[in-house]
């Protein structure tokens, strides 16, 4: 086999290469309420536009595959039935809108990749899929699109519902979301149509631009044709995180990259034969599904400074921000219980004792789970695990999580803000190089296109404004190798393709 964006030959043969996402929000702390307060910490600084670029430098630096951006549009108000601990630690409160930040990033780099979370909860499909073919135009094909339908209640009340709809009833719309948009991004144009013929002259061939016709349940009808002409991928790479049953059927359908949040490798690994066994009966090849594992590394020089420096994150952390983003994530008001009550005495079948009996699976030295003992458990690095230790040990467990739960890669929750970035590109990331895990250096993209344009068709004319782009590895290039910028052959969406789909509709 050759060695594509997903292996690479070490020592004469072929390895799997890991994939890397470094996990981030418009926020302040993300995954680490409170931790603002650590002095080298500058998310602080998230809404200013080089907090991003100098992160998105700082990545490409490292040769991660791209940054994963979360996204809400509410606030964590389950907690104590008030917004007020969000507020007071910066819990994902206030947060930014991620899409804005992307050309911004995409401007500095020219490989990192950007995986976006977007609803399809609140914005209708036709608006939404111009946004991602922007972006794709405006980064070279570098997005990925992260589809939620929503967790929270208080967003659902802004957008004037009392509830959200249910959880099935919300991957139902989702279904018909994702139709319109493959018709949008695949069907609407054809790979010929874009011509910038100055001698006819003929911009767009209009017999090879069609209306998509999309008469549905919950979008009854969106007539097209879409407003943005064919990017690199059409279909930014599709991501996904829900692990219900619809949420396993939706991703089987549609997502080529998968995360997943588990306490411990054999946990994380029944959930990634899940995925796979959804994408098997979804008809795509489940190795086709890259499955990556949320983790927060802890690093320093030896394995002594590292658990100084996780007790000392600890001791900076937010207790009630933590339990405010565990009442968002799970439901559950942990306010009405007493700091020193055991929440694994209530009765079975309570979703409280449920929960906590994860994280005690994760941390059999607690003795004692208690509402505080939750809140340290989250507080540094979120629902993910957080692996501590020197670059060889951390280097170890990594290798551990690769090998026992058959994950493809990670995707890094960050402590401190560049922080957690910075000491794993500087100490671990060497190391992982050295064992052949990811690579020194992104490879070469495939080739353009046909009909991309070139600089024959603009001789006269001043170089540059957007005449010499310098175009790297999309983001499903990094998933599948080089030339492979479309969506695959056995993934659903492309069955909406030019061909097939006005073939199927005559």
């Amino acid at each position: 086999m050759a060695p594509d964006a997903s292996t690479q030959v070490v020592n004469g043969s072929d390895h799997k290469r890991w994939i890397l996402y470094a996990f981030s929000m418009g926020c302040s702390g993300h995954q680490s309420p409170g931790l603002y307060t650590v002095p080298s910490d500058k998310s602080i600084f998230h809404n200013k536009i080089s907090y991003w670029t100098d992160t998105a430098k700082l990545l490409e630096r490292g040769k991660f595959d791209g940054i994963f951006l979360a996204d809400v549009w509410g606030g964590y108000d389950v907690y104590n039935k008030s917004l007020d601990a969000s507020l007071a630690s910066g819990a994902q409160f206030p947060v930014i809108d991620p899409l804005m930040t992307i050309s911004a990033m995409a401007s500095v780099t020219k490989n990192l990749s950007f995986g976006i979370t977007a609803t399809t909860s609140y914005e209708h499909p036709y608006a939404l899929a111009r946004r991602f073919s922007t972006l794709d135009h405006l980064t070279n094909g570098r997005v990925g699109w992260n589809v939620v339908t929503g967790y929270l209640e208080s967003a659902a009340r802004q957008f004037g519902k009392a509830n959200q709809e249910l959880h099935a009833k919300r991957y139902d719309v989702a279904h018909e979301y994702m139709d319109v948009v493959y018709k949008l991004w695949e069907a609407s144009w054809a790979d010929n149509a874009v011509q910038h013929d100055i001698k006819k002259p003929l911009y767009s061939i209009p017999d090879r631009v069609r209306p998509i016709n999309h008469k549905g349940h919950y979008y009854e009808s969106v007539p097209g044709p879409h407003i943005c002409e064919p990017s690199l991928q059409r279909t930014p790479v599709i991501f996904q995180a829900g692990s219900s049953g619809p949420g396993l059927a939706f991703a089987g359908k549609h997502a080529e990259v998968m995360f997943i949040a588990a306490h411990n490798p054999s946990v994380a690994r029944s959930r990634v034969e899940a995925a796979r066994n959804a994408a098997k009966n979804a008809g795509r090849d489940p190795a086709s599904l890259k499955v990556l594992a949320l983790l927060c590394p802890i690093v320093a020089a030896t394995d002594e400074e590292a658990r100084a420096k996780h007790e000392y994150l600890l001791r900076h952390g937010s207790d009630e921000g933590a339990l405010a983003l565990f009442g968002g994530w799970t439901g559950i008001d942990l306010g009405p219980f007493s700091d020193d009550e055991e929440l694994r005495n209530l009765p079975e079948g309570n979703a409280i004792k449920s929960a906590v009996e994860g994280f005690a699976q994760q941390d059999p030295s607690v003795q004692k789970w208690t509402k505080r003992a939750v809140a340290d458990q989250i507080k540094v690095g979120g629902l993910g695990p957080v692996v501590v230790g020197s670059p060889t040990s951390v280097a170890d467990q990594l290798e551990s999580w690769i090998s026992d739960a058959h994950v493809d890669g990670f995707n890094l929750a960050y402590a401190t803000s560049p922080g957690t970035f910075i000491d794993f590109i500087e100490l671990v990331l060497p190391e992982l190089q050295r064992r052949g895990h990811v690579w020194h250096d992104y490879p070469a993209p495939g080739p353009l296109p046909e009909n991309w344009p070139t600089t024959k068709k603009f001789e006269g004319a001043p170089r540059g404004f957007g005449e010499d782009e310098d175009i790297g590895l999309t983001c499903r290039e990094k998933l599948y190798g080089p030339g492979q910028r479309r969506l695959r052959e056995d993934h659903y969406g492309s069955r909406f393709k030019w061909n097939s789909f006005h073939s199927s509709s005559t």
